[in-house]
């Protein structure tokens, strides 16, 4: 799961807003800065901040989505080459066919010589 983001920026503008306001709710600083734009500028990146951590959240459901899937899909290949193998046995050409390693094929495990009879 991802860590949700925060924006130093909309805090900061946050806190800048509050003491504007208490100059003058209506203050007009010219060339378009007021604090009704500042305001709606600050919603707005806190709309869009909202709206990637909506977006996190619905790409961790879909990742758990999709690990569930994972999982069922490994168990069910398993199950079905246990099928195999029950109905025609694990030294079958059937068993080979659908993945398995036939009994008579496998490699019989060799046993490590002490290095002190070597010598």
């Amino acid at each position: 799961m991802r860590k949700k983001v925060k924006s130093m920026a909309v805090e900061k503008a946050q806190k800048r807003l509050a003491g504007l306001e208490s100059i003058s709710s209506t203050l007009d600083l010219g060339n378009g800065l007021t604090v009704a734009n500042y305001a709606a500028k600050i919603q707005q990146a806190e709309a869009m901040v909202d709206a990637y951590n909506q977006v996190l959240s619905q790409a961790d459901a879909s990742t758990s989505s999709v690990k569930q899937a994972d999982k069922e899909l490994r168990d069910l290949t398993e199950r079905m080459l246990e099928a195999v193998a029950t109905v025609y046995g694990k030294d079958s050409l059937e068993y080979k066919k659908a993945g398995g390693t036939r009994k008579s094929e496998r490699k019989s495990p060799k046993h490590k010589t002490d290095a002190k009879k070597a010598a």
